[in-house]
């Protein structure tokens, strides 16, 4: 059955050559006639009039794209009413900004959700932090998007995005149901649900298609060649989500707001429901009329030490971003992520970025959301400058421009369905839905059910992916891939699909919505005269141009900027943020490592080395990376949040963090291949480097070359940031100065190294070609640890003292010279000498260990010099083993730790060996710190600190006064039958003793006099027993356990 539409608006015939608009055809598929001859229809063609689906054999069809956008494009973005002005003063404009939203987001909100706006006069704010929309109703305007506007002028050297508008991502989500239907077409919003709940009208949905085995081999995606798979698709990480939301129910049928854009088939798992709530999802959310403008180093065109994200959206639905030019900046103008649906980007310039060519780089539009439309949108100069996302759907750009771009815009990773590419133009590079193989990380079949409409490319590709199809109709450019394609080459009607398809759902009452670009003249081959005439006239002028189009937006939309009768934010009120002060510095305190008077105890974390995939199943088991960067992204697995990380230490009792930088920078050298790539596309989360890109030739990853005179400034202020929160929070961070990865073992180590000639401006002499070894392994250490290089010995003692200047102000950092570090004897006392230099020039001291190899430790050691250098000694590349016998591997002989371990096969030490050596030490240099952090160290921290280690991960015992008070006493040894148990003592007669399963405990007080409380600490989980005991000094007293096992025994004076 056909529904016919007669629109007859003169703003339709503005835009479109004619006026004739159709809907949905849900049974049988018309046909043409011509002469006798029975001529199937394409997917969408136009007939008498009407535009017109044609569903393929199991009902699939062209997705309705007009439910894209704001209120999925069922109403307009409203103006919402000023609640507040910032003036411009003088200096950083952050405060005054972030305090009137902040003021707005408490207002109440109105029937429509709207709280109000906060509006900006015209002229230069600069901000030097990042601004934030948390709150519903809450909108940020300027007065103009002209040079002579709103200007919010992003400062700094950090990469922090400049406005962040999020939500809080508390959704949770009830038990999934069935979806009955056998298969569910593409486009369809009807399903028969079978739930454990009833199902209501307003219900917020997950519709979930799971991806099986049997998909992703019938996609060919577990394999992508090499008969490599680990980049191959597994089963659960492709599903597919949509967000909808129920708007009728008819018994166990539901009727979805949008519809679905991949079928639903039980030959390949079906699909699943479940209703969510998500109370912290935010909405009616704006920014408008004004420009976006990143500072940079003007003598470094590939610049990264500046902003990257203008805006990005998470956690939020019905937004908009409208009139707004960003420039130089170095990701995304916008970007919208997988937690935000039904946002509007129309009428915005993205001009000039500044940043390497390669991934993650200016993706200047950018959405893995749900129901996004940009509309109006140009580029230049980009990467992917219109792009979908990781499972992205429902997605349109609608009449955008991409200015010679690096590479090309569509879709960039897997399965993006339902994508609108409508009057799009790429000048110099293509549009692509297209199998991506192992590119981008495995992104395999990027585009699903996706349409090129009326669009104009270098280069157009449509693939057609096994259980999918993929369209084009009418697109100009140089063709390929084995999708539909109709009518290429060809001026078609209707000129939009998408305001076609909106007209037919809402009237043509909207077409005077559609501001595209009009098209006044026409193209005929055969013109009247008169009509030859007219446009030979009109060929001497330029044609119109997209961008002047989005300049003159405001003429057809004018936002509202008046402020009379409205309140400042100096009348308001502006809140400054509560400083936290520093908690008592760590320092060595009787031979333990204190804050305030309390020795310092409790886990510890590690980075990630590398590895890393920035999509959700990817994201699970990720570790801490301080240093990894995703840009615009914060979360586990992507950039860390340093403030929930350290609260989430500090919850854990876990207070310490070993940091090295990265092993690489990015995850194509996961593969360990050695070889150079042959373009940036860096695959992200990207971990960072210590030294700055130079923006000079081509470093062997494909991005320009390190300056290792120049230092990453996003890196080095990461790892202040962190040591700041732990001064606050009473953590720790050991700052590992070098990773000897980089330059012992397999060769891709050091593919990528910044040290390696090949990879940097300063000629450090490294041989090049890298000697590999067998043409795989490298020997790289002797050379590098070489410090009569002059070169490599100026950078090396730069670099030493950036590591020291960095933390000057710190107290909880412990500097060491490196992750892995089985180096000679001769580099520790140049790393020292470089050491004492700059403590003598600054009057400072920090926390330096020494953690090596035992020859070399002991060398240190012997040399009072360097060795009144040293504050704390870490037991961590040898132990003594089980059997009582030393596994100490030496320095200097080129091997890893690992690489020992094969030759030497060491035993396990035990909880008496840790003690052992951890008290060697601690009795042999008294006034040091000892830590251990070798075998078994995380097994064993009742045994590190029963004989004075520092930092042992012990549980946090429930009394403040327990640390306290051991920090004032050192191990003894016990005499008669107790001497098998460690203990720790002070001149006052009390203890600290670790006792074992016996029932009772005999306690010498013959020397001390006077009354003391004995506690039970369970080792445990730290829990002071509610048994207590008084005891009088003077004598020996046996003490009954109240409980088997293993007990803590603290006995203090009263």
């Amino acid at each position: 059955m056909t529904t016919y539409c007669s629109i007859t608006n003169s703003t339709l015939k503005r835009f479109f050559s004619y006026c004739l608009i159709a809907s949905l055809v849900p049974g049988l598929s018309p046909v043409y006639a011509q002469k006798g001859k029975v001529k199937p229809l394409p997917p969408v063609s136009v007939n008498t009039g009407q535009l017109i689906y044609t569903p393929d054999a199991q009902g699939n069809r062209v997705p309705d794209f007009s439910y894209c956008g704001y209120k999925g494009s069922n109403e307009v973005i409203p103006f919402a009413p000023v609640r507040v002005v910032v003036p411009i003063v003088n200096g950083d404009a952050t405060l005054r900004i972030q305090s009137a939203l902040n003021y707005v987001a408490s207002l109440p909100a109105g029937k429509d959700g709207i709280r109000g706006t906060v509006l900006l006069e015209k002229g230069i704010y600069k901000i030097a932090g990042g601004l934030t929309i948390n709150a519903s109703g809450v909108v940020l305007r300027g007065s103009g998007m002209g040079e002579e506007g709103t200007v919010l002028l992003a400062e700094g050297k950090d990469r922090q995005t400049l406005i962040t508008i999020k939500g809080k991502n508390d959704r949770t989500v009830d038990v999934e149901g069935d979806i009955s239907d056998t298969y569910v077409p593409v486009n369809v919003n009807k399903l028969k649900v079978k739930t454990p709940y009833s199902i209501k009208v307003g219900d917020a949905v997950l519709v979930r298609r799971p991806s099986t085995l049997k998909w992703i081999q019938e996609l060919a995606t577990d394999h992508f060649g090499g008969g490599i798979t680990a980049l191959g698709w597994k089963p659960g990480t492709r599903d597919i989500f949509w967000d909808r939301k129920v708007v009728a129910v008819d018994g166990d049928q539901i009727t979805l707001d949008a519809p679905l854009t991949t079928a639903l088939d039980t030959t390949y798992g079906g699909g699943k429901i479940a209703r969510y709530q998500w109370q912290g999802r935010i909405q009616q959310v704006g920014v408008e009329n004004l420009r976006c403008v990143s500072t940079y180093d003007n003598s470094n065109v590939k610049d990264e030490a500046h902003r990257w994200m203008a805006i990005t959206l998470e956690n939020i639905s019905d937004a908009w971003v409208r009139q707004v030019v960003f420039e130089h900046f170095a990701g995304s103008a916008v970007s919208v992520y997988e937690t935000a649906n039904r946002i509007t980007v129309e009428d915005c310039k993205s001009l000039a970025p500044v940043s390497e060519i390669g991934g993650q780089r200016r993706y200047t539009f950018y959405t893995n959301g749900q129901q996004t439309l940009f509309q109006r949108c140009y580029a230049e100069f980009g990467y992917h400058d219109f792009a979908v996302g990781f499972i992205g759907n429902l997605n349109a750009f609608v009449q955008c421009e991409s200015h010679l771009p690096f590479s090309f815009s569509g879709t960039i990773d897997s399965w993006a369905s339902g994508v609108l590419f409508d009057v799009v133009n790429v000048d110099g590079n293509a549009l692509r839905f297209a199998n991506r193989g192992q590119d981008g990380q495995g992104a395999g079949w990027s585009a699903a059910n996706s349409v090129f409409w009326q669009c104009s490319a270098a280069m157009i590709e449509s693939q057609k992916p096994p259980t999918a199809n993929n369209w084009a109709f009418g697109c100009w450019a140089q063709f390929s891939g084995d999708g539909f394609w109709d009518q290429s080459n060809e001026h078609i009607q209707p000129r939009s699909l998408f305001y076609a398809q909106l007209a037919s759902r809402l009237g043509d009452s909207i077409l005077k919505r559609a501001y595209l670009v009009p098209v006044e003249s026409e193209a005929s081959s055969s013109p009247s005269v008169a009509v030859a005439a007219l446009l030979t006239s009109q060929a001497v002028n330029p044609a119109p141009l997209l961008t002047d189009w989005i300049d003159l937006s405001s003429k057809r939309i004018k936002i509202p900027t008046a402020t009379v009768g409205i309140k400042t934010i100096d009348q308001v009120g502006i809140h400054k943020p509560t400083v936290i002060p520093f908690v008592a510095a760590m320092q060595v305190q009787n031979g333990w490592l204190v804050r305030g008077s309390s020795i310092v105890t409790g886990g510890r974390n590690d980075v990630d080395w590398w590895r890393g995939d920035i999509r959700p199943a990817g994201r699970k088991d990720a570790g801490l990376g301080i240093t990894r960067y995703v840009p615009g992204r914060v979360g586990s697995g992507l950039t860390d949040d340093l403030n929930e990380l350290t609260d989430s230490m500090k919850a854990q009792n876990r207070v310490l963090l070993d940091h090295n930088y990265g092993l690489w920078y990015e995850r194509r050298r996961d593969d360990h291949e050695r070889i150079r790539r042959m373009d940036g596309e860096v695959w992200a989360p990207f971990y960072e480097q210590p030294f700055a890109r130079s923006g000079q030739g081509f470093a062997w990853d494909g991005l320009s070359k390190y300056d290792l005179t120049k230092y990453n400034y996003w890196y080095w202020n990461r790892l202040k940031t962190f040591a700041d929160y732990a001064d606050q929070k009473g953590l720790v961070l050991i700052h590992q100065n070098y990773f000897q990865h980089n330059i012992i073992e397999a060769g891709a180590h050091y593919a990528d190294f910044p040290w390696r000639p090949a990879n940097n401006i300063n000629a450090t002499g490294f041989p090049e070609p890298v000697p590999f070894a067998g043409d795989k392994r490298i020997f790289m250490a002797e050379q590098f640890y070489d410090v009569s290089h002059p070169l490599r010995r100026a950078l090396h003692r730069a670099y030493i003292r950036q590591c020291l200047d960095n933390f000057s102000e710190n107290s909880g950092v412990i500097q060491m010279i490196g992750a892995e570090f089985t180096g000679p004897v001769h580099f520790v006392q140049f790393w020292l000498d470089v050491i004492a230099e700059w403590e003598k020039e600054t009057g400072k001291h920090p926390l330096i260990g020494l953690s090596t190899t035992k020859d070399v430790q002991d060398s240190i050691l012997a040399d009072k010099q360097r060795a009144a250098v040293v504050d704390v000694i870490d037991v961590r590349y040898w132990h003594y083993q089980e059997d009582g016998k030393a596994y100490a591997p030496e320095g200097g002989q080129n091997l890893a730790p690992r690489q020992h371990a094969r030759l030497l096969k060491p035993k396990r030490s035990s909880a008496d060996q840790v003690y052992r050596a951890v008290k060697e030490y601690k009795q042999k240099y008294p006034e040091k710190a000892v830590i251990y952090s070798g075998d078994s160290f995380d097994r064993f921290g009742w045994s590190e600190f029963m004989a004075g280690g520092s930092l042992a991960v012990i549980p946090k015992v429930n009394s403040e006064e327990f640390l306290k008070k051991s920090s004032q006493m050192q191990p003894v040894d016990l005499a008669g039958e107790n001497a098998k148990y460690w203990a720790l003592g002070n001149k006052e007669g009390e203890l600290i003793i670790f006792a074992d399963a016996k029932d009772a405990v005999s306690i010498d007080l013959s020397k001390t006099p006077g009354s003391f409380l004995i506690r039970w600490i369970d080792p445990k989980n730290g829990n002071i027993l509610k048994q207590q005991q008084n005891l009088k000094g003077g004598k020996v007293v046996d003490v009954k356990k109240p409980q088997g096992g293993e007990l803590v025994i603290w006995v203090s004076k009263k």
